[in-house]
């Protein structure tokens, strides 16, 4: 991911991802949306990454809830870029009806993950957070279904593109509620998961 990031620096049109968006380089609102989506979202990236650790929950809390603020924040920021971007997306109206789900599903999330923290419900914080982080790491799956499909089936861009704009977030997610199912499993049942 940080490899695809840094090709952008410094700012040029003619690499990467942009290659295959020409016909869009002159409308500036898309343009911008790129560039501060590539360029901010390695920060949700690790700062989501952070707060599943139990060892900085517990020992580093005020650490725990600055890395938190940083997530919400660039995801906040990123929701009009990214929903820009889904609108213009390669594949057709399946690829763009699959961003804007990821999208708003994304923000939705990780509003509620915040909205539950605020109530003092960390149980349904932690599930929240999980589907949250689940979509974020659509920014790499997306990128590792790729390979995998291309080399399984004989399939044109257009149509891999369709398959992995899915791909991408839909087994994410589908992940992150058996997990959240497994953990509730797991407690025992006269356990008040609120006060963790």
């Amino acid at each position: 991911m940080l490899r695809g990031i840094v090709i952008y620096f410094p700012i040029r049109d003619d690499i990467g991802f942009l290659q295959f968006k020409k016909e869009y380089l002159h409308i500036l609102p898309w343009k911008i949306a790129f560039y501060v989506h590539v360029f901010t979202i390695a920060f949700a990236l690790f700062a989501g990454f952070t707060q599943f650790s139990n060892h900085i929950l517990k020992e580093h809390r005020n650490l725990h809830r600055m890395m938190g603020k940083i997530y919400v924040y660039d995801i906040f920021i990123n929701f009009i870029p990214a929903f820009i971007m889904a609108i213009y997306a390669n594949g057709r109206m399946p690829s763009k009806i699959a961003f804007v789900i990821l999208d708003c599903l994304w923000l939705w999330f990780t509003y509620k993950a915040v909205s539950e923290i605020k109530k003092g419900n960390i149980k349904e914080h932690k599930n929240f957070m999980i589907r949250s982080y689940a979509l974020t790491l659509s920014a790499v799956t997306l990128r590792l279904w790729k390979p995998v499909i291309a080399s399984v089936v004989e399939i044109d861009a257009l149509h891999l593109y369709m398959i992995i704009s899915w791909m991408g977030f839909v087994p994410n997610l589908l992940f992150a509620e058996w997990l959240i199912r497994k953990k509730q499993k797991r407690l025992p049942a006269n356990l008040d998961v609120g006060k963790d």
